[in-house]
């Protein structure tokens, strides 16, 4: 099958549909030798399409274990007015504000529809919202008449970037559609999308590595010995709540003083006030928590195996792979009780669920994994086998690629 991916960016730039997409395509080209062609922008990351973050690279085209890679140059002039554009259009609720927001963002490639109708792929697959180059590729695969297969991540809590009609409409015009959780699914068929398009696959991971890591070297590292650890593995932004797990930690060390949370993900702007309320703490207090903000992409699966429990207290998640990793380690986790996550986990089977944005919700979550290991046992080995028969690579690959032979087929 000849296959045309695209992306808002690709290897070696760094990101969730980034990594989906370079995973799914060599699985491809790897196991059922298809040809696989990806799409993508000339830029190290997508913040580049509309600020000054980042950097172009090379335009052209280029061979990656098997898949060939071009790379399209970027129009990036007139930021500002966009920018001015899309929020005076947006705070008015004026027509066409949400097409307004898709092209502040962008990636502006203004030659990719014509180069996707002519690929000759027999099918096109697309990912994710909101950037634009996901309508580029529903206008450039229905000009010629190819099937097109798009996989939003759609982060229903993000009303700025994807409560847009327009996202509805290309979903709409799509020959098929890829959910990533129950939650997804039934948020789209409220909005006129029917199930019969939508078929619901998850995130993979490279199991092997979770389950090899031992977490022993992370102990060591920083000291953490045997005491009770606590891993939450995000970037801090607002939008990841991390600031209501900082308030649950008094809770917990109130029965378990030696209790230690471990923070890895890059700073943000928002880093200062999780910084100021960890500030307030006791001196005794502040050495249980240790913060990592750069560590490899390798050592992930050692930070995680290092956990007795994993938290995430997000709810803007279009699906949760760090579960998925935690569960890979055979580590119970912790999520907030809505959207996607509340999909995802299988309360009281694989990990617990809290009311989201509730410290004390949060911290009784923790206190009841952390006063049974029987549990933490029970609940971890239960989610590393969901991750065994769901998650794999080559299962999420295969998933999809069933999804392409049927649009291929009709």
């Amino acid at each position: 099958m000849k296959i045309l991916h695209i992306v808002q960016c690709y290897h070696p730039v760094v990101g969730g549909s980034e990594w989906l997409v370079k995973n799914i395509s060599e699985q491809l080209v790897t196991n059922h030798q298809d040809e696989v062609t990806v799409f993508t922008a000339a830029a190290t990351k997508p913040a580049y399409f509309w600020r000054n973050e980042g950097a172009p690279m090379p335009i052209g085209t280029e061979q990656i274990n098997g898949v060939t890679v071009r790379r399209f140059k970027l129009f990036r002039r007139l930021r500002l007015l966009r920018m001015l554009w899309a929020h005076s259009f947006h705070r008015l609720q004026l027509p066409y504000n949400d097409w307004a927001r898709t092209v502040q963002l962008g990636p502006l490639i203004f030659n990719m529809p014509r180069a996707i109708a002519n690929s000759g792929a027999d099918v096109v697959f697309a990912t994710a919202f909101p950037f634009m180059h996901m309508y580029y590729a529903v206008a450039g695969a229905r000009r010629a008449n190819i099937p097109v297969v798009l996989l939003g991540a759609i982060h229903t809590a993000d009303k700025w970037g994807y409560d847009r009609k327009m996202i509805f409409s290309a979903i709409q015009k799509a020959d098929a559609y890829i959910a990533h959780t129950e939650y997804e699914k039934k948020y789209l068929i409220d909005r006129g999308i029917s199930g019969n398009k939508i078929s619901i696959i998850g995130g993979g991971v490279d199991i092997q590595k979770f389950e090899e890591a031992e977490g022993t070297t992370i102990r060591q590292k920083y000291s953490l010995g045997n005491d009770l650890v606590i891993v939450a593995m995000s970037r801090q932004s607002e939008l990841k709540r991390l600031d209501s797990l900082v308030q649950a930690m008094p809770r917990v060390w109130d029965k378990y003083p030696q209790a230690r949370l471990l923070m890895a993900g890059a700073k943000t702007a928002y880093s200062a006030q999780l910084d100021s309320m960890i500030a307030k703490f006791s001196p005794a207090q502040q050495a249980q928590i240790i913060q990592i903000h750069n560590f490899p992409e390798a050592e992930k699966p050692q930070i995680l195996a290092a956990a007795d429990i994993f938290v995430h207290p997000s709810g803007n998640e279009s699906f949760g792979i760090v579960f998925v990793e935690a569960w890979a380690t055979g580590k119970p986790v912790i999520g907030a009780n809505i959207g996607a996550v509340a999909s995802l986990i299988e309360e009281g089977q694989d990990g617990l669920l809290f009311e989201y944005g509730n410290a004390a919700s949060l911290a009784e979550a923790m206190l009841v994994l952390l006063s049974s290991k029987d549990k933490r046992q029970v609940m971890g080995q239960k989610g590393q086998q969901k991750v065994l028969e769901n998650y794999s690579w080559e299962h999420v690959s295969d998933q999809l690629r069933a999804v392409y032979e049927q649009v291929v087929a009709r």
